[in-house]
Parts: structure tokens; sequence; C-alpha cells
């Protein structure tokens, strides 16, 4: 895609002004690349500097699924010849064997801590190039102009800008009949303040954000019902890969209840109850309400402003941002693009560049890569095989068992594979898929040929270490190239 160059939005020279609303990586990478270009730049942010993403969401989940991965890890010890003490953790093990190796407490506190951390750094990188911070909450009054109404109370107070962003993320979405109460029906941002594991965890959900918390708190020594309105797990990823996942799920113990919505939660004396649509009940100690989330868009004056907004509340946006009021821009979870954070700072970065009058490569969401962190983690990049099929693509592919690599036989690994997509004539790597543990890492190389558009023996002409798990790659490409067409 051809770079775009900007409409002269705000005026050249040193006192180019940016407001920018809400601190997660959408807003404070854009007020990076605003401040690198000589503008004023404020960041307005009520929470906390790094957002949902780094105080309730991203970190804090990754930090504690890591915690999580040791136990998993643990599973193959005695395969290693390694010995336990007397306390193995194989599969098979009752889950108590596994919560009394877990503080939940004491690793709450760690990931809270982390979070905390992160954002402090953020507050500290903006801070030293010169980007003022303003604790509050803002709100458009027109489309030039941010009032601010501070977080201690104080008084309100007015920001004139030459371009305004806004970054303010999303919320959990919740059920009318199963309000969180923050003891035994959670939100995920709620999850931290428990100081014991759940015996019994529900999780009502099997998205990405279910299935990532279902298999953590499995692993951790919870007992864990995942309930699915879907057929499967996952239901909008890879077929091959979720299916392979739920059944991993199910081999360590886990309930998986498909094709069940769940109609309420409701506190009980020493737990909770998860009616089902069917009438069914499904008791516990906790439950999880993971079905999504909500923009935060309520109370920022868009309407008066003249900014568009779609029937979910998302902002309007197009591949550079750009809302339909000149000069606002929006990024991140507010415009149900992609839920990455990834996917913010990019928005973020590419809005920046737009406003102040730089050329930019409109967003191309065909090589974001994504990554679900379950155990195996199942990576994505560029098209799907759903999507190909739908539109009638012609594409050729070929998945390879991670069993049969010598580096995964070496780490105990049995489960995951890896799947290419190719043009049948010209080559073209159209997109990929990884199941592994550590797939976040090993989709890489797949994203460099998905933007690059290399073919497949580019990739598969390309050194590999061996041992090594990235050698499924490009084996995958060699197998490939046997089905080209001329």
């Amino acid at each position: 895609m051809a770079p775009v160059m900007a409409e002269k939005t705000a005026p050249a020279g040193p006192n180019r002004t940016v407001v920018v609303i809400g601190g997660g990586p959408g807003g404070y990478e854009a007020a990076l690349v605003a401040r690198r270009a000589g503008a004023e730049v404020t960041v307005v942010e009520r929470h906390g500097l790094g957002g949902a993403a780094v105080l309730t969401d991203v970190v804090p989940s990754k930090t504690l699924i890591a915690t999580a991965e040791w136990l998993t890890f643990a599973e193959s010890a005695p395969e290693l010849g390694i010995r336990t003490g007397g306390s193995p953790v194989v599969p098979g093990d009752d889950q108590e064997t596994r919560r009394a190796l877990v503080d939940l407490e004491a690793v709450n506190a760690r990931v809270l801590a982390l979070a905390a951390a992160q954002s402090s750094d953020i507050r500290s990188r903006l801070e030293r190039e010169g980007v003022a911070v303003v604790e509050g909450s803002g709100r458009l009054d027109g489309p030039s102009r941010v009032v601010v109404t501070p977080s201690d109370g104080g008084a309100e107070q007015t920001l004139d800008a030459d371009i305004v962003l806004l970054a303010t993320g999303a919320t959990p979405r919740t059920l009318p009949t199963a309000e969180p109460d923050g003891e035994r029906i959670l939100t995920w941002t709620q999850l931290y303040d428990l100081d014991e594991l759940p015996e019994r965890l529900i999780v009502v959900g099997s998205g990405v954000t279910g299935a990532e918390f279902a298999g953590a708190y499995q692993a951790l020594g919870s007992d864990v019902v995942l309930v699915s309105s879907r057929d499967r797990v996952l239901p909008g990823e890879d077929e091959d890969a979720a299916e392979l996942l739920e059944g991993v799920f199910r081999s360590r113990g886990m309930t998986v209840m498909s094709r069940s919505r769940a109609a309420a939660a409701e506190r009980t004396d020493d737990g909770v109850a998860v009616t089902l649509e069917d009438g069914r009940v499904v008791e516990g100690s906790h439950v999880l309400i993971a079905v999504g989330g909500v923009p935060n868009t309520e109370g920022l004056g868009l309407a008066e402003a003249g900014v568009a907004v779609r029937p979910s509340g998302h902002v309007d946006v197009d591949r550079v941002s750009r809302t339909s009021v000149r000069g606002v821009y929006a990024a991140g979870d507010c415009t149900g693009v992609l839920p990455l954070a990834s996917v913010a700072a990019m928005q973020g970065r590419v809005a920046m560049a737009h406003a102040l009058g730089d050329a930019v490569a409109p967003l191309r969401l065909g090589t974001v890569a994504a990554n679900i962190f379950t155990a195996p983690e199942i990576a994505t990049v560029g098209e799907s095989e759903a999507r190909l099929r739908e539109r009638g693509s012609r594409y050729i592919t070929t998945t390879l068992p991670l069993a049969r690599n010598p580096r995964a036989k070496m780490h105990g690994v049995h489960d995951g594979f890896v799947k290419l997509f190719a043009h049948p004539e010209a080559g073209v790597v159209l997109g990929g898929v990884v199941v592994a543990p550590r797939a976040s890492e090993l989709i890489f190389p797949i994203t460099l040929a998905v933007s690059h558009r290399l073919t497949i023996d580019d990739v598969a002409d390309a050194f590999t270490v061996y041992p090594s798990l990235t050698g499924t790659i490009g084996e995958t490409a060699r197998v490939l190239h046997g089905q080209l067409t001329d």
C-alpha cells in the first residue's frame, strides 16, 4: 500500500498542540510520535498510564499465565527423567496437588507489582520526552477543545488542541443477570484481588479471554468448567488449532460445556450457581464472566462534536485513524478495529504521523500477528483458512505436527503444529498458524513473509537452526513447494 500524505491538519512549526485522551498503548505511543515531531503534547488519563492493557488486562493476565506455565512445564518432568521430591505434577494428578504448590496471594501481588512498575516506566518515559500528563477524565467540547475533570476532584480545566486523539479503550462486558460483585462473580479485572485459588471456577465465554484464564487456572490447580455457547472453544480461530486446544483442555481434566449459553449467575451460601438457558445449573466457588468488552465512549462528547459512532458504540475510523471530524483521531479498543495492544499502538502512531503531515502507510490488518496465550499458544497471521474458503480463493496448505520435530521431542512437547497457506501458482505466503509453546515468538518469520509478500520458496531456502522449532516452519514451506502448479 502506497504511503498517504496527510493534509495539513495542524499549523506547521513548534506551536502545534496535541491532546490525547487515554494513556494506553494507542495513547502513549501516539504521544511519543507527536512529541518527537515537535508538538506540545498532553496525555489525559484517569486510571494510570498504560491503561487497561498494562494495569488490568494484558500485562497482568500474561504474568499470571507465565506463572501457570511453570506448572504446565512441570508435567514433562518424569518424561525428562527429573525427580520432583515426591510431589509430581503430572497429567492425571488431582488438582489438590497443584493447589498446594500455589500461593495465589503472592502470585497476584507479583502480578500487580509488575503492572504498576510498567505503568511507572511509561510515565517516566513520557515525562522524559517532555509529554505533559494530566490525571483525570477528558471529554470533547467541540472538535478542538478538551475539558478535563481532575481525578482529585479539583476544578475542571480546558485544553485547546490542534489535534485530538481518542484512546479510551474498553471495559469488560457484563450480563444484567450476572452482575459482578468482585468476590464470587468476577470480571477479568477483578481476579487479581483474590487471595485464595478458586476451588471450582466456572468460566462463561470461550473466546480468547475465557480460554486463556480457563487454561491458566486449570494449571494452577482450580477445577475449571468452561461454558461455551458455540460448538467449540475459540470459535473465531483456526478450526484445527481450536480443536487441538479443546482436546488438551479436556485431557487435563477441564470440563468443557459446548453449545451451552449462560442465562444468569447468582451467589449461593458458599459459592455461585450459573443457570444455563436450557435450565441446567452449574455450581462452583467462583464464576468469571468473559463475554467481550464495551468501548469506553460514553460521556466523551462525541455526538456534540460530530464524531460518528457505530451502533456498537465504537468510534468510526478509517485506515489512518481519522474520525468523521477533521483533526480528531481515534485508536485502540474504542474503535473496535482489533482488540490487540499492538494494533492500538500502531493506530496511534499512524494517527499522529498522518495528523502532523508525515507520509504514512494505512493500517494493513492482513499483516497483524495475534497470539492466544494458552498452553500451547496459538499464533496466527495473514489470511485464515475460513476467510479463504468464504471468498472462494485458490490456495494450497500443509500442516506439519510438532511431535516429529527433534527440539520438540527434547522438551517433551507433544501437542502443536505449523500450518501455512500460499497461492497455488505464485507461491506467495498468504497466512499461517503456529500452535506451540512460545508460538508468539515463532510466528514472526511467517509475519515477515506475509508482510513482504515472500514466497514459500523464500521461506524454504532460508537457513533454520538445527534443532529448533522454527525448523518445522522451513519444512512446511518445503512440503508446500511440491504442491505448486505451473
